[in-house]
């Protein structure tokens, strides 16, 4: 035995012969991660509610079973076993889950005139989705870790709205703010089989990344890229590429985590 530490390259496809549920995947910030996990070698089944956007993904990525599309409402626990059943029937395994859908819209108008209605739909449509997607997932991330596969991944797709407001959007920082929360309550009671974790998204241009009809190059000022440290705003394979370190065995010691991922535009000091 040695104690000298070796020197292990790193895998070109890190997520070869893995598969990844992705909700919200057909469009925007998780049709990004959606893309990187092919790219990296992975298999996705995409959930969306959007059917044509879906349809159009799997068209223009031409990767005959890797991808797979359901049609799912992540707020509706029948529809997302049906979800996660499928998946695993396709795949014949599990090995990571992306919580990303929701309403991107991030305002609801005035509290004061806010429904009870329109502010469950708003929490249901994010941090209820990822505690069904979870529940249902987790048994076939479990089935998988005791393989030797190592540990299995799930990440939410917050928002650096849960940290910071603009007015009227209370049901979104709740909804985002809960996924922070819900992170590392669950990284601690999964683990040490699954590991779990937050992106917070700041400014992503998803413009390009919607579906074919109402796809358009995004109208972003020099000012617009200025008030970003990083020197712009940011694109869904920003948050692809995390998603795939953190969905790989190479994250294996990370768990219960957020990691922000703005262009450090969150960190500067603005004076108005």
């Amino acid at each position: 035995m040695t104690l000298t530490p070796s020197i292990h390259p790193h895998p070109a496809r890190p997520l070869e012969s893995r598969t990844v549920l992705v909700t919200g995947g057909a469009q925007g910030i998780g049709r990004g991660i959606a893309q990187a996990v092919l790219g990296a070698g992975g298999s996705v089944c995409i959930g969306d509610t959007d059917t044509d956007a879906g349809r159009a993904a799997l068209e223009e990525w031409d990767v005959g079973d890797r991808a797979l599309f359901v049609r799912v409402d992540v707020a509706k626990e029948a529809q997302v076993a049906r979800f996660v059943d499928r998946a695993a029937s396709h795949f014949g395994a599990i090995h990571g889950l992306v919580n990303n859908a929701g309403i991107p819209d991030p305002v609801s108008g005035p509290l004061e005139r806010l429904e009870v209605r329109e502010w469950q739909r708003r929490l249901d449509a994010s941090l209820g989705g990822a505690f069904l997607c979870s529940k249902h997932t987790l048994p076939h991330l479990r089935a998988e870790a005791s393989k030797g596969y190592g540990a299995a991944s799930i990440i939410n797709i917050a928002s650096t709205r849960a940290h910071q407001s603009e007015p009227d959007c209370e049901a979104y920082a709740a909804a985002k703010g809960g996924l922070v929360a819900f992170t590392h309550a669950l990284a601690v009671s999964a683990g040490p089989a699954v590991r779990v974790n937050c992106i917070s998204p700041g400014w992503i241009a998803t413009d390009a990344w919607r579906k074919p009809a109402a796809r358009r190059r995004p109208r972003l000022s020099k000012r617009d890229h200025a008030q970003h440290p990083a020197g712009r705003v940011g694109t869904p394979e920003d948050i692809g590429a995390l998603a795939v370190h953190l969905l790989s065995p190479a994250s294996g010691f990370t768990t219960g985590q957020e990691f922000i991922v703005d262009g450090g535009m969150t960190r500067r000091m603005r004076y108005d």
